[in-house]
């Protein structure tokens, strides 16, 4: 009973991850493109508009992205703990392309705290390169992962996983790894036009309308494929109402109903990560070509362990979700760029610019 409760709440943990730290990376790997001075825009005091536009952007994410990856975190934590064979077995297989996870997160994450610490237009473009790489290579590989296990791996009767990174760089996975990507640039496009004003939200929304179709045939090629492998009744519904909630992104965004398109693209990648989870219970870790794979029962932890953090997860989840709405309601506000009147700094916009579900 616990065993199961826990993997629910694995993973509803990477849902949280994907849907709060893909817009993250979304927006670092589009920095280049959203984060360009406009032709006839006033410099600003003291720099340049191309600086002034790309702080603007980095400026949705700048409060938040720390907090969001904290989600990874505790989805791997709770793995951990909850799970250590499922935990082990992946490490054991997937010990490269996590590595180069991690290696990416930290070059994203020095970027973006001595971005502002450099002092020549060199130093700042390194730092750029940073968030850019930060941003386009975790959600590339863990779509990989993520395809992976859903596939199935092929692993040794004690359940140690002997796939190498060549073997998770298939057709299926690299679909998988490409289809986590774009949606992420999608809801990163997304979160910049709901959380910026003038040209640089005018940008997004441009990213935004180029992003929608490949996103949407990486993710309906997926889902087919995704059915075919391991389809059921609830893999099924899943995956349409996933696809359907990205048709009304669309809609919403076109419509520039910006909240509505946020909330629509989350829906989005809540449903692809349940396709995942639902498609291989109830394993954890299915056998690449059929037979006995690990399961849930088998990877999880003692009945004692399982209660004690029960009862942890019941008393922090609720403090740590309320201090997470909190941050995101003090900086609520859009940010505008060098073209923004009175604003050069790319500062909050006046208090009728704030986004919301009405915006």
């Amino acid at each position: 009973m616990l065993a199961d409760f826990w993997f629910v709440l694995v993973a509803v943990l990477w849902t949280g991850f994907f849907i709060l730290e893909g817009f993250d990376f979304g927006v670092a790997a589009l920095l280049g493109v959203l984060g360009r001075a406009a032709r006839g825009s006033l410099p600003a005091p003291g720099g340049e508009a191309l600086e002034t536009d790309r702080r603007a952007v980095l400026g949705t994410i700048g409060p938040v992205w720390d907090g969001n990856e904290v989600w990874l975190l505790t989805a791997g934590g709770a793995m951990f703990a909850a799970f250590p064979e499922w935990y082990a077995s992946l490490f054991s297989g997937f010990y490269l392309a996590l590595f180069l996870v991690l290696a990416a997160l930290i070059v994203r994450g020095v970027a973006l705290e001595y971005r502002a610490k450099a002092t020549t237009a060199a130093g700042r473009a390194w730092c750029d390169r940073g968030i850019v790489l930060g941003g386009l290579l975790p959600p590339l590989l863990f779509g990989v992962a993520f395809a992976n296990i859903v596939r199935g791996v092929k692993m040794t009767p004690e359940h140690e996983v002997t796939s190498s990174l060549l073997d998770l760089l298939n057709p299926y996975g690299l679909l998988g790894g490409v289809t986590v990507l774009a949606l992420c640039l999608l809801h990163g496009a997304v979160f910049v036009t709901l959380k910026t004003a003038g040209q640089v939200r005018r940008r997004a929304r441009a990213a935004a309308d180029a992003l929608f179709v490949p996103a949407a045939a990486a993710l309906l090629a997926y889902f087919v494929w995704t059915v075919v492998l391991r389809g059921d009744a609830a893999v099924d519904a899943i995956a349409a109402v996933a696809f359907v909630a990205l048709l009304a992104a669309f809609g919403a965004h076109r419509a520039q109903r910006d909240g509505w398109a946020f909330v629509a693209m989350a829906a989005t990648l809540a449903g692809l990560v349940a396709t995942w989870f639902v498609a291989i219970a109830p394993e954890v870790l299915p056998r690449l070509g059929g037979g006995p794979g690990l399961t849930i029962h088998e990877a999880a932890s003692s009945p004692y362990t399982l209660k004690l953090m029960t009862v942890v997860a019941l008393v922090a989840t609720p403090v740590v979700l309320a201090y997470q709405a909190w941050s995101y309601w003090v900086f609520r506000r859009r940010l505008v760029g060098a073209d923004g009147p009175d604003n050069p700094a790319g500062r909050a916009a006046p208090a009728q610019e704030e986004a919301g579900i009405a915006s």
